[in-house]
């Protein structure tokens, strides 16, 4: 048997020294462990706070105002091909949107090291890289929120489609039927010379598109002269950095930067079948005409690294600043993987539904959780009754009658989820907010107040009722499988219990009647249409012939839609 002094040399000598630290931090853990136990500490905000976060350190003015649509503007980037060669690889990888650092001069305010990225779910479906798409997955181009990868864990190897019906990438299988080993397109694949996309070996024909905007078929579907609202990605290129649409941000790498006020702009996409893409202007400044939260934007000459596009519509970003014009609030961002549905009380349960815009560390998700829950639970008369006390109804009268009047199928019920909700905390009411209204104007123009708008596939129109089976793939593929059948099904909880109500009910076909007035039938839907076709001739490179086509097709599009609501308006 060992002696107690030999035990006692065993012991480290340091350790034998210091004993009494040892101890004291040893009773430390003890009466934690005593005090806490096993629960878990949640790392989030409950209550007001005096952390501040985006602070402004500068606020560059530039030579013009950026939204100013009486002038013409410039924008051009450039970056070094070695980090574009990165963010591509990992985007094409696991869907991440890497910012990279790039140089960015605005009508002639040179503004160095911002951090631009890809922006956008569906429409980046269709992107390519050396004649590749990435597998389909979730909002973002993520895999799935867990990190594992959809489904089986691989694509489909022979280009059909998985057996759940849904659809790879791009909506076509592959050109050889093999997608790359590691989610990276092959070296040696090359797109075509002319610029021109293949599709099963025939190219695709670049034709104009008609003077009624009307869509065309050939046999395989929509051709690419098509109006917007397809049901299909457009078709873009990373060959084609010029073409892609941009978050640009000022405070990436320059920390308190803004420009104008703004620390995001976003750059819209330059696609084929809607070079101007007046549609999305028309319908952000009818929202701005009908009183409502609004984003501004504006048409700019655009290139990158030397490669000149047409001129691309630049928006308003909802951002710190913008929460700040708003007033004294907080600005919630819905997420394309939002379900609108109770999931208790953990703030952590609604990353994928929701993502705080401003006052980080000071405010926190929680109205939000306490909004939806109510929500959620309340009866029909509990609803009828206090949902006033909640929520600006008069504002959600006039959103829910807008998305329908501008023919919009991708609002807060549609595939991407686009909206944001304002918090005002003098109120303590909610508002809801436009987002992403480049879908605008490609649904059915004789649909009534009444009827589900829906969107065009390959010259037919979807209305009211179920969606074509096409577009109710388009939907579910934007989510990762866990979350298909939860969130992504027609409709949203609250836009739907709000129009089913019968006293809302009345109050939306009361803004409806005066929104079509003033918008339609007063003539300010067409005066705005043709200010942005204006705004849009008057930067260098302007397709006007092109852009000429589309005011036309939506100058139709406002007559019959005009029309066709004279006599359901009383």
């Amino acid at each position: 048997m060992a002696q107690p002094h030999r035990l006692k040399h065993r012991i480290p000598v340091k350790l034998r020294h210091n004993w009494k630290l040892v101890a004291l931090c040893t009773a430390f853990l003890a009466a934690c462990w005593g005090v806490f136990g096993s629960g878990t500490i949640r790392p989030y905000v409950t209550t007001s706070g005096t952390v501040r976060t985006g602070d402004v350190v500068q606020d560059l003015t530039g030579t013009r105002e950026l939204f100013d649509t009486s002038v013409p503007h410039e924008v051009t980037l450039t970056f070094r091909d070695e980090g574009y060669q990165d963010m591509l690889t990992e985007y094409f990888k696991d869907g991440e949107k890497k910012y990279v650092e790039a140089d960015l001069t605005i009508d002639g305010t040179r503004i160095p090291s911002v951090g631009i990225r890809l922006k956008g779910n569906s429409t980046l479906q269709g992107l390519t890289w050396k004649g590749r798409t990435r597998p389909r997955t979730g909002p973002g181009g993520r895999q799935q929120r867990n990190g594992r990868p959809p489904a089986d864990g691989q694509p489909p190897a022979n280009g059909q489609p998985p057996a759940d019906g849904q659809p790879p990438a791009d909506g076509q299988p592959p050109a050889n039927g093999q997608p790359p080993a590691d989610g990276q397109p092959p070296a040696d694949e090359q797109p075509p010379a002319d610029g021109q996309t293949q599709q099963n070996g025939q190219e695709q024909q670049n034709a104009q598109p008609p003077a009624n905007g009307e869509a065309q078929e050939n046999g395989r579907g929509r051709r690419n002269d098509a109006p917007p609202g397809n049901g299909r990605p457009p078709e873009l290129k990373a060959e084609e950095p010029e073409n892609l649409p941009w978050l640009i941000s000022f405070d990436e790498f320059v920390a308190g930067r803004r420009y104008q006020g703004h620390s995001q702009i976003a750059v819209r996409p330059a696609m084929q079948q809607s070079s101007a893409l007046l549609n999305e202007a028309l319908a952000i400044a009818m929202v701005g005409a009908a009183g409502e939260p609004t984003q501004r934007s504006a048409y700019a000459s655009f290139s990158v690294n030397g490669r000149a596009s047409k001129p691309r519509l630049l928006v308003e970003y909802l951002d710190e600043g913008y929460a700040e014009r708003l007033g004294e609030g907080v600005l919630y961002k819905s997420l394309a993987s939002s379900q609108f549905t109770y999931q208790g009380e953990d703030q952590t349960a609604y990353v994928d539904d929701f993502k705080q815009i401003n006052l980080k560390g000071q405010r926190d998700l929680q109205p939000v959780i306490d909004f939806i829950k109510w929500v959620d639970e309340a009866s029909d008369e509990e609803f009828s009754k206090g949902l006033a006390e909640r929520m600006d109804v008069e504002s959600f009268a006039r959103y829910a009658a807008l998305q329908n009047l501008m023919l919009n199928f991708d609002d807060m019920a549609g595939p991407g989820r686009n909206y944001y909700l304002w918090y005002d905390l003098r109120t303590s009411k909610f508002q809801v907010i436009s987002w992403d209204l480049n879908f605008a104007f490609s649904g059915d123009a004789t649909a009534g107040p009444n009827d589900t708008v829906g969107m065009r596939f390959g010259g037919r129109r979807a209305r009211a009722g179920a969606p074509d089976q096409q577009e109710q793939q388009g939907r579910e593929a934007q989510v990762p499988p866990e979350r298909r059948g939860v969130g992504m099904r027609p409709g949203h909880t609250l836009k739907d219990r709000f129009l089913k109500d019968a006293g809302f009910q009345r109050l939306y076909l009361r803004e409806y009647a005066a929104l079509y007035r003033e918008l339609l039938a007063g003539g300010t839907a067409t005066k705005l249409l043709d200010e942005a076709l204006a705004a849009y001739n008057r930067n260098a490179g302007a397709d006007t012939a092109k852009a000429a086509q589309e005011a036309t097709a939506l100058r139709k599009t406002l007559t019959t839609r005009t029309e066709a609501l004279k006599s359901q308006i009383s």
